[in-house]
This record gives C-alpha cells, structure tokens and sequence, in this order.
C-alpha cells in the first residue's frame, strides 16, 4: 500500500501542476466514475462482480483509479486496485502508468503497471496492460470489447479478456504461459445515458499450469454464467 499512497500523491501533484500551467479557465479538471455491478447465476453461490473505473485530470492528462473483483457467498475471492496517471498520445489513445495491487487471493503481489486504452480500427475499444511484478514476474493482459447498437438505446456489447503470465505463482494459482480468457455477451437497456441494466452470459476458461493449479484445489476450469447487472456513470 506504500507504493499506491506514494502514486496517488505524485499523480495529484501533476495535475496540480499541469493545471497552474495550462490554466484551468482554459482546461479545467473535470471528472467522471463509470463501471458496472452483476449478479452471475451459476451451479453454486451466485458470484458478485464489479468493475468500476474513475478518473480527475485535464483534456490530456488524468488520474486514474480502477478497481473489479469478484464476491461469492459474501467472501472476496478476487480484487485489484489499479492507480495510473494518464497521458493522451493521439487523439483516440492513452498512454498509462502506475500501479496495481491484487489483494485477492492471498498473498498479496504488487505490480507495476504500462498500458494503452483507446479506441482500435472498427470502433473496437481495447485496454491492453503489461504488468511487472517480483521476482521478475511480468503479466499481459488484453481486454477488448464492441458496441452493436440496434437503437439509440439498445446496445450489445460482445467482449473479451486474455490473462497471460510469464512465470508460475502456485500461492495465487497462476501459472506461466496463457491463464484464462473470459468473453461475455451483454445486451443493455440505456434508460438514461447514465443508467442501464443489462442481461448476458458470460463464459471462462483456464488453462495451463492455471487450470492444474485449479483441478489440484478441486476447482472447476470452466463456467458458463448468465448474468444480470447495471452498467453507470457519472
């Protein structure tokens, strides 16, 4: 937590002082929290997810604050916390860094975070993460998802989300080579801009040293879920 404490302070101290620079009148700090919560129906205790991002900065230049996780029958088996300064490259790209913190499962790692979010070819939205642990443990993570609108309101989003690691963790059950992947299908009400709930399905897979880690512990390597949540921001 250390580490977190001392990003967060020097993020806040560059949008200070990019603010002082650049004149506020002219590029104020805004902000905006978006994020998602759903319920996933499954053989067992129904997990609960979220994933909710916030950020504060200028036009170019934001703070960023990322959490999502992952609750089954009221205990925390999955949690990140993710804090990044933001740079705009070009006008459809972010440059990130900073860093990220797993605080389940235990132990606890910490890694440094590089990343790009923007918008790719075909309106494909993509966030693509490279991590750098301990021990010289590096992490890739490629999340990419797509908006189908069939009206103004009605939006199916297909996504998906590739985990890959360089090394085995045993602790945290994650092996080296291609983790996991989870793809979802989600079809979303917007009764307002900032408000829609939303049903799907979502599916996920381990492999690797990830799904013997998974069988050893008498765990399942595959889900299939229909889910129901809410997608906001404000």
């Amino acid at each position: 937590m250390k580490y977190l404490k001392a990003v967060t302070i020097s993020c806040l101290f560059v949008l200070t002082s990019l603010s002082f620079a650049m004149g506020i009148e002219d590029d104020p700090i805004l902000t905006k929290v978006m994020g998602a919560i759903e319920l996933r129906s499954t053989d067992g205790a129904n997990p609960r997810a979220w994933d909710i991002e916030a950020w504060m900065g200028q036009d170019l230049n934001k703070f960023w604050v990322k959490t999502r996780g992952e609750k089954v029958a009221g205990k925390t088996e999955k949690s990140e916390l993710q804090l990044l300064y933001s740079k705009a490259i070009t006008p459809f790209w972010d440059l990130q860094f900073g860093v990220k913190e797993d605080l389940q499962p235990k132990p606890k790692r910490n890694w440094g975070v590089i990343a790009a979010k923007g918008l790719a070819p075909y309106l494909l939205e993509v966030d693509a993460s490279l991590f750098v642990g301990e021990s010289g443990r590096l992490g890739v993570r490629l999340d990419a998802e797509y908006e189908y609108m069939f009206s103004q309101k009605l939006i199916l989003s297909p996504e998906v989300e590739i985990n890959a690691f360089s090394k085995d963790d045993e602790l945290t059950g994650t092996g080296k080579g291609l983790s996991s992947v989870e793809a979802g299908l989600r079809l979303r009400y917007e009764v307002t801009r900032e408000f829609a709930p939303y049903i799907g399905i979502n599916w996920e897979k381990k492999y690797g040293n990830t799904a013997n880690f998974s069988i050893a512990e008498g765990e399942d390597i595959e889900d299939a879920q229909i889910v129901v949540g809410m997608r906001f921001w404000f």
